[in-house]
Parts: structure tokens; C-alpha cells; sequence
């Protein structure tokens, strides 16, 4: 089973490279890094281009110009340039538990997508962590809040099992899935622009189409980075298509990622 990690990014190449460091500290690798780049600047690349050196495994940088928050155009750009086949996705601002590669894929079955935990890292810690690329955080780190959910015990990640009720427990910054299932519904709908809603979205399909969600919790941990709330002016616009998705148990978006395939079919 060939694995990518996939990083959604934007702009902030300082949380970008504690990420990347974090990913050299894993104790399992994917087989390859795609960085989807919504319009980011030349920092950006820079740190991409130096962890392609730090690295044994290819680091792919799909980038698009800046035209608003597009996040899921982006992330269809990049899944239709890998023949992986199972997709370990986080944001930009996530840093990663050693062990956070390793538990997903041990997590992983076929029909299913995995969704892990998020802890938070205090705003006040933020200017530390950048400065220092801090990407390791102890039980009782003073850096962190939620710390019941940096908990890590991998034989009580069995607990949770899967099923097809939707948990608003899932985001995008901690999934993972089959990228079989991915093209299956499409993708993502990059009708939605702007922030909110596009991950939600996105797994509602999966579920409406027999792919069922298992929590992850006692393992696959990301460490998120404080920042300001982007805008949320398309919100209320996001929030009617996924409505739709729900009324109309949708299982297939229009606008999504089958128009950048070669020869593959989507249904």
C-alpha cells in the first residue's frame, strides 16, 4: 500500500517548516509529501525546497495562484497528481505526534476513513514553538491545552469502531482515507470557496456513498497552532450546499476533481 501525506498550506511558512520538522521525526514515513499550496509566496517554497534535500521521500509542491481561500480546488490538484493509494491529510498549522503516521495507517480498513484528535496549542506558546520549531509535546507540556487528548495508548484506539453517523468531531486537519473513495464522490466541491464546511462536506458524501468514519482517539494526534479565525463571510453560502448534500443524500459533486484526471474515471 503506497501512502501520501497530504499538508494544506497558506502563507505561513514559519508553522509549514515545524510541520515538516515534525515529519522527520516520525517512527513510520509515507512513501510521499503532497504540499497543496493555496497561493502561498516565495518562503514558502523555500522551505519546501530545503526539507526536499532533508528528506528520503519525494516532496511534491502543488501550488495555485492566490485568488481567495480555494482550499478545495487545491486539494483535488493535488490528489489527482498521486497514484497513492491512501491519503493521510492535515493542515499547514498541525504539527504531528511521532507516532501520527504510524497510527493511522494502523487504524486503516477498506470502507472506511479514520478521523483523529486535535490539541491546541496555547497562544500564548505560539512564538516559542515557531521560534524553536518545537514539534514534541510530553503529556504535561505547559504549551498545550486539552491534554486528555494528547493521551496516546494504541490498544485503546481499537475501542471505537466504525459506523455511518456523521461526527462533528471530524476535520480536515486530522483524516485519512482511500484515494479510490476520494474519486469516487468526486472530491472535493470547489463550489465551496471561502472557509467552512468544505471537509464536512466532503465526508457527508463519503458516508452517503457506504464509506463509513471510525474515530481515532488514544493515537493520531496533531498539535494545532493558534491563529486569528479567517473570515467567514462565504460561511452561510457553504453551509446551503452542504445542507443540500444532507436533504439530498448527495454522494457526487459536480465541480470537483475528476476534471484534472488523465483517462481515470470518477464513478
Amino acid at each position: 500500500m503506497k501512502t501520501a501525506l497530504l499538508i494544506s498550506t497558506y502563507n505561513w511558512p514559519e508553522a509549514l517548516g515545524v510541520v515538516l520538522k515534525s515529519l522527520t521525526m516520525q517512527v513510520r514515513m509515507p512513501d510521499e509529501v503532497l504540499v497543496a499550496d493555496d497561493g502561498s509566496g516565495k518562503e514558502t517554497r523555500k522551505i519546501i525546497e530545503a526539507y526536499k534535500e532533508k528528506l528520503l521521500i519525494p516532496i511534491k509542491h502543488i501550488w495555485q495562484e492566490d485568488e481567495g481561500f480555494r482550499k478545495s480546488a487545491i486539494l483535488n490538484k493535488a490528489i489527482a497528481q498521486t497514484n497513492a493509494d491512501y491519503i493521510i491529510q492535515i493542515d499547514g498549522d498541525c504539527i504531528m505526534h511521532p507516532h501520527f503516521i504510524d497510527d493511522h495507517l494502523n487504524s486503516s480498513q477498506g470502507y472506511t476513513y479514520i478521523y483523529g484528535s486535535r490539541v491546541n496549542i496555547k497562544p500564548e506558546a505560539v512564538a516559542f514553538v515557531i521560534r524553536e520549531k518545537f514539534a514534541k509535546f510530553p503529556m504535561f507540556s505547559g504549551a498545550i491545552k486539552n491534554r486528555t487528548r494528547n493521551l496516546r495508548i494504541p490498544v485503546l484506539q481499537k475501542i471505537y469502531k466504525p459506523n455511518s453517523n456523521f461526527s462533528k468531531k471530524t476535520r480536515g486537519c486530522n483524516i485519512s482515507y482511500w484515494r479510490k473513495s476520494f474519486i469516487a464522490v468526486n472530491g472535493y466541491d470547489e463550489t465551496m470557496e471561502g472557509w467552512g464546511r468544505e471537509d464536512s462536506e466532503f465526508v457527508l458524501r463519503l458516508l452517503n456513498n457506504g464509506v463509513k468514519g471510525k474515530r481515532l482517539r488514544y493515537g493520531g494526534i496533531v498539535y494545532h497552532i493558534f491563529h486569528p479565525e479567517k473570515s467567514k463571510e462565504n460561511l452561510e453560502r457553504n453551509n446551503q450546499i452542504q445542507q443540500t448534500t444532507i436533504h439530498e443524500n448527495k454522494t457526487w459533486c459536480k465541480n470537483g476533481v475528476d476534471k484534472y484526471l488523465n483517462q481515470e474515471s470518477g464513478r
